[in-house]
C-alpha cells in the first residue's frame, strides 16, 4: 500500500475518525485517489471505496479491507439501496441529491464525516460554481434532523491552501444509540 503524508488527509477527518466504533464499515463517498480510504484502513476499518475513476486507487485491488466500486453517482441509481455503514466519509464533494442516500445508508449510532467548500470558496480558488459549494449552514439544514451533530464548522481554513470551508460531523439518531425504552 502507497504511504500517504499524514498531511494529505483533512484534519476534520482526522479528528473525527476516533468517533468511528473499532473495524468499523465504512463508505468514502467520492473517494478521488484514496487518501481517507488508504487512512481509514490502516486504522483497521473495512472501507468501501466509490468513485467515477479509480484510476488513483487501483493498488488496493488486493487489500482486504477495501471494496472498491467504480461508479458514476450523479448519473445511475444509488448503488446501496439496502447497505448500512457505521460511518461515511465524504470529502471535497458535493451532490445534494445524495444527501436523503447518505442519511439512509448511515446506520443507527454511525457517523458522518463530511468536509467540504462553501460559498466565498470562488474568491480564492477551486471550485469556484455556486453547485459546488454550500451556502451557510446547508449542512446543518440537511442533516440535523437526523443527526446529533457533534461538530460543525464554516469557515476559512488555510491548509492545507486557503478555502472557505463547511464541516459536520453528526452521529444517526436511532434506537441503538438511545436509552432504554427509546429515552
Amino acid at each position: 500500500m502507497r504511504n500517504h503524508d499524514h498531511q494529505d488527509i483533512s484534519t476534520w477527518v482526522r479528528q473525527h475518525a476516533r468517533r468511528l466504533a473499532p473495524s468499523s464499515e465504512l463508505l468514502d463517498l467520492a473517494c478521488g485517489k484514496g487518501r481517507h480510504t488508504r487512512y481509514l484502513a490502516n486504522l483497521g476499518h473495512r472501507v468501501t471505496a466509490i468513485d467515477l475513476n479509480l484510476s488513483g486507487i487501483r493498488d488496493l485491488t488486493t487489500n482486504n479491507q477495501v471494496e472498491l466500486i467504480e461508479h458514476d453517482l450523479e448519473n445511475s441509481p444509488w448503488p446501496f439501496t439496502g447497505r448500512h455503514f457505521d460511518g461515511i466519509i465524504v470529502t471535497n464533494y458535493l451532490y445534494r441529491p445524495l444527501f436523503s442516500n447518505l442519511l439512509a445508508a448511515l446506520s443507527a449510532g454511525g457517523t458522518l464525516i463530511y468536509d467540504t467548500f462553501a460559498a466565498g470558496n470562488e474568491h480564492l480558488g477551486q471550485p469556484e460554481n455556486p453547485a459546488f459549494l454550500l451556502n451557510p449552514g446547508e449542512l446543518l439544514e440537511a442533516f440535523a434532523s437526523e443527526l446529533h451533530v457533534v461538530a460543525y464548522d464554516h469557515g476559512r481554513t488555510d491548509e492545507p491552501r486557503p478555502a472557505i470551508r463547511q464541516r459536520l460531523c453528526g452521529i444517526r439518531i436511532g434506537p441503538e444509540s438511545c436509552g432504554p425504552e427509546g429515552e
